[in-house]
């Protein structure tokens, strides 16, 4: 664990390179954005460029660690107790339009445990930074969670899943529930900068179905560190390869687990 800082900076590094990378392309990628297999997955030449300068510094730097990448997949030996979990873009959709909410997402895995993210916006200029123990950051100046500790004066945010069009589960009644149960619920459609948001105390919480682990990885420790929780939709212990998340400032935490396990599935209506 003494090795924290260290792994921080050099994450840092590879982030604030990758944010370059995609200011340059803003606006440049019409002719070389495709889907990756369903309506509104896209991928663009940013996606890749930025990956790839992002596993460069992190080859460098620990060639022994093994990486998980939204676009190179698994890298090196997933045995290994260092796993790097990259998404290179967070927000493609967002990006190919030009709506200013991306953001490059960095997280580390030791033993399973997240324990080092960087999150950077390069549109707004903001970056997320924490490691265990060592509290949570946005441009170098500590971070906490909101301190609202009732459902009802709470602002919320949440995203909807790729595969949204084929499954009823779909996160529309959710939706939907906690619009009239809450000041309002935001789909900035970057989960990374969601978790950053309830970490910084822009939100109070958040909830999403169907995300990846590179999503969330960074925004897990962002958020704990910050002093919030995150656990499965129901409050057991969150799983990273479950697909959902809730997290909070902790003090609306159990209201919203509550009110998530009372609605029924659209397709019931």
């Amino acid at each position: 664990m003494t090795n924290l800082p260290n792994f921080l900076d050099i994450a840092t590094e590879a982030a604030l390179n990758a944010g370059i990378i995609l200011q340059d392309y803003l606006g440049k990628v019409a002719d070389a954005t495709t889907e990756k297999g369903r309506p509104g997955d896209l991928v663009t030449a940013a996606d890749k460029a930025s990956e790839k300068v992002i596993l460069e510094i992190l080859h460098r730097h620990f060639p022994q660690h093994s990486i998980l990448a939204e676009e190179s997949g698994k890298l090196g030996n997933q045995e290994n107790e260092y796993l790097w979990a990259i998404d290179p873009l967070d927000g493609t959709t967002n990006y190919a339009h030009q709506y200013p909410c991306f953001a490059v997402s960095i997280g580390l895995f030791i033993n399973g445990i997240s324990q080092v993210g960087v999150i950077y916006d390069p549109f707004h200029n903001e970056l997320f930074r924490a490691a265990a123990g060592l509290g949570a950051t946005r441009n170098r100046r500590p971070i906490k969670v909101s301190q609202t500790n009732e459902l009802s004066k709470s602002l919320l945010t949440t995203g909807f899943a790729y595969d949204r069009r084929e499954t009823s589960d779909n996160n529309y009644a959710e939706f939907c529930h906690l619009t009239h149960l809450t000041q309002g619920v935001r789909r900035g459609g970057s989960a990374s900068l969601d978790l950053a948001y309830v970490a910084c105390g822009r939100v109070d919480g958040y909830w999403e179905r169907g995300i990846a682990p590179w999503d969330i990885a960074a925004g897990i420790i962002l958020l704990q560190e910050a002093g919030g929780k995150v656990t499965a939709y129901d409050n057991t212990p969150f799983q990273i390869d479950s697909g959902r998340i809730l997290a909070t400032n902790c003090c609306i935490h159990n209201n919203l687990s509550q009110e998530l396990m009372k609605v029924t599935p659209l397709s019931a209506w």
